[in-house]
């Protein structure tokens, strides 16, 4: 019966025309040249990050002879990252993870009280996307003149204006690739190295593959990074409430919509004249008439657009402004924004920022320049000398954060009678002194003996010093002593 019913389905073939218009083709956003105090705002910001990114490697830094005088390096020969005063070793990274908790919360924090703002104004790719956009208006013209050029048939000043326009986005995609690789060498030597072709392969390498990054991301897909890509506008819903603060359309006030000529009566209609100009100014394509969207990145510039319209047709401003959830009813145009920064979310948020910044804060302040690690060997675990007295060894490491040569003596402590000595490579040193040159650590084998009968179990602590000589600073680390059962 089973066979049967197999039989009578009716199996149609797969139409693939059919299957390929279930998806649509891209279609190439151009956005127009929006004027106001966002956009001036976004100017501001995009001036100040770049010069940010760009300048920073070539600001010198003072430490001391021996040491890089760049304010800012991820020296990984050393395996040092040096930010102006502070200098942070592979052990001390937990200080990166506090500094990336510390980004996070402030994202959740910024997106509580502001919607996706750190999307509109500060991420790479919006930076980096008004950038190329600029770019790309100098060169081909505004919005009108670009969908045009767009459908004009190839000529050669069509090509031209292609061919000027992404070489001038690859230029770009250059300089951000070379500042990037700054960072992790000394800016004016590996400058000059680049152009005498005398640099590391590596170095080549990642600023061509940050060359295409930045060109494809900024220049050729720029929204769809932000919506297909970035896991963001997915997690943001979770930070967002009705109190938030965020671009918001008053349906109220703009509905019904529709066309309006000079002289009509704005009674029994909206204030919106369905002039489309938010949704042309967008850089993501998207109405915001329509509501909150996850595309949407609150750069503002649908505000600009809007109050530019309403300043000629002598309507009030505001139509499209920052204003939470419940303020979109309103329909009046002269309320006063009403906005409770302080409630529980934000307060959460700010306390654990406040939490893990003074945590940090006090173990940079406290941070010590000396560092001990006692290893004590396993194999064998002790060793029966001949007068009958128990030894251990143990391998002593000394990290010596200064930009000084330092000398350290290494006692130990806890059993009666226990002797304790180094097994250096040249002379013995019998004052158990250690030579630890500047930023570096230093590796010496101790072996420490005490009486049989001093130990009252097979396993008793011990306290080995480390003592810095110039400075007086002790540093103490407890381990084990090992000897027979008893």
């Amino acid at each position: 019966m089973a066979d049967s019913a197999v039989e009578n389905i009716d199996v149609q073939p797969v139409n693939k025309k059919e299957n390929r218009a279930l998806f649509e083709k891209r279609k190439k956003i151009q956005p127009k040249k929006a004027r106001g105090d966002f956009r001036r705002l976004k100017w501001i910001i995009m001036a100040v990050t770049l010069a940010i990114y760009y300048i920073t490697p070539w600001i010198r830094w003072d430490r001391g002879e021996g040491a890089p005088d760049q304010a800012v390096l991820v020296d990984l020969a050393r395996e040092r990252f040096y930010f102006f005063f502070i200098e942070i070793w592979p052990q001390e990274v937990y200080y990166i993870t506090g500094l990336l908790i510390i980004g996070a919360i402030s994202l959740f924090l910024v997106t509580a009280l502001f919607g996706r703002a750190w999307c509109g104004y500060s991420c790479p790719q919006t930076v980096w996307t008004d950038l190329f956009i600029f770019v790309e208006r100098l060169v081909e013209g505004d919005r009108n003149a670009r969908l045009r050029l767009d459908k004009a048939p190839m000529t050669a000043s069509k090509l031209g204006k292609r061919v000027l326009k992404h070489g001038i986005w690859i230029v770009i995609g250059v300089l951000t690739g070379g500042a990037w690789v700054f960072y992790f060498a000394d800016a004016p030597t590996l400058f000059r190295d680049l152009f005498t072709f005398n640099a590391a392969l590596i170095a080549y390498s990642s600023i061509a593959v940050l060359t295409a990054t930045t060109y494809v991301f900024g220049g050729l897909m720029r929204e769809q990074v932000c919506t297909y890509m970035c896991p963001w506008p997915r997690i943001q819903g979770a930070m967002v409430g009705d109190e938030t603060l965020t671009v918001t359309y008053h349906g109220a006030r703009g509905e019904p919509r529709g066309p309006h000529k000079k002289g009509e009566t704005w009674e029994n209609r909206g204030h919106c004249i369905d002039c489309n100009q938010c949704v042309a100014v967008c850089p993501m394509g998207i109405d915001i008439r329509d509501g909150l969207q996850m595309e949407c990145i609150t750069c503002a510039l649908c505000i600009d657009a809007c109050n530019d319209v309403m300043d000629k047709i002598d309507l009030p401003r505001g139509l499209i402004s920052y204003d939470t959830y419940a303020g979109q009813f309103d329909a009046n145009p002269n309320k006063k924004l009403k906005v409770r920064f302080v409630r529980p979310r934000t307060i959460a948020y700010s306390l654990i920022l406040a939490l893990v910044a003074a945590i940090m804060l006090f173990t940079l302040l406290n941070r010590s320049i000396l560092e001990l690690n006692v290893i004590r060997d396993r194999n064998p675990l002790f060793v029966t000398l001949s007068d009958g007295s128990i030894r251990n060894g143990y391998t002593v490491k000394i990290l010596n954060k200064t930009h000084d040569t330092r000398r350290y003596r290494i006692t130990a402590e806890g059993l009666k009678g226990m002797q304790s000595w180094l097994q250096l490579d040249g002379p013995q040193d019998h004052d158990l002194v250690v030579i630890v040159p500047e930023d570096s650590v230093s590796s010496v084998k101790m072996f420490l003996s005490a009486p049989a009968d001093s130990l009252s179990s097979k396993t008793e602590d011990v306290d080995v010093i480390v003592t810095d000589l110039d400075t007086g600073q002790v540093e103490v680390q407890t381990t084990s002593f090992k000897g027979p059962d008893k």
